[in-house]
């Protein structure tokens, strides 16, 4: 049996997570050859997307048991709102894209339909079905960039996007992954049991299957 309960949900939907991790948007940004109006579309719509997380994890602090657990989902908050959201700001800045416009653009229905699932899993669950819902956006970023990265057919040099798959294979990425990681199997020693892992693994698909459908979106330039 996998060690950790992230891989356990993976396994059991892989070819939805393939479909994710492996989308065409992932594949064009790792031979350089995706559309700029595609990307710029997804660097605005991810903006919103942020926003939306950091609601998420302000859920988590709150259905919290323990102190630790509130601790941990309030660095998370202040993670995203004070350091990476302003790093997300300066990446977009190269790409001619500010602060301003992001926040006046309309959400995509991709954007809507992920973030709202993943706040009604919070809301309608404990902290277990939201960080689940929330993994594979954080690991599987982390995992996407490591595999980019490693892979020799990954094109690197003159890559307009090799800053964005250095950003997510880079150690600092890679700690927030395994954070993440150590978190959801915590949670899932205190709660999962054998009857619930199924309802979990479909909320697991649920967001996987959002994810791609968010790549999509901006392959696609979909409003």
């Amino acid at each position: 049996m996998p060690k950790n309960l992230f891989e356990r949900l993976k396994g059991a939907y892989p070819d939805d997570w393939r479909a994710y991790t492996g989308h065409s948007f992932v594949r064009q940004l790792a031979a350089g050859s995706l559309a700029e109006a595609s990307f710029r579309h997804y660097l605005g719509q991810d903006y919103l997307f942020l926003i939306h997380f950091a609601r998420a994890y302000a859920l988590a602090a709150y259905k919290a048991t323990s102190l630790s657990e509130m601790r941990g989902a309030v660095a998370s908050v202040d993670g995203i709102l004070n350091t990476e959201m302003a790093l997300h700001v300066e990446y977009c800045r190269g790409w001619g894209l500010d602060e301003a416009a992001m926040t006046a653009l309309p959400e995509a229905n991709a954007t809507m339909a992920y973030t709202r699932f993943v706040l009604e899993c919070g809301m309608a669950g404990d902290s277990l079905d939201l960080y689940a819902a929330l993994a594979p956006c954080v690991i599987g970023y982390g995992e996407i960039g490591t595999t980019l990265a490693a892979d020799p057919g990954t094109v690197m040099a003159g890559n307009p996007y090799a800053s964005w798959i250095e950003m997510y294979a880079s150690d600092d990425y890679q700690g927030v992954a395994q954070g993440a990681l150590a978190q959801l199997d915590s949670l899932g020693e205190q709660r999962l049991t054998s009857a619930r892992f199924e309802a979990l693994a479909r909320t697991f698909r649920q967001a996987t299957r959002l994810e791609a459908d968010f790549w999509q979106m901006g392959l696609t330039l979909a409003p």
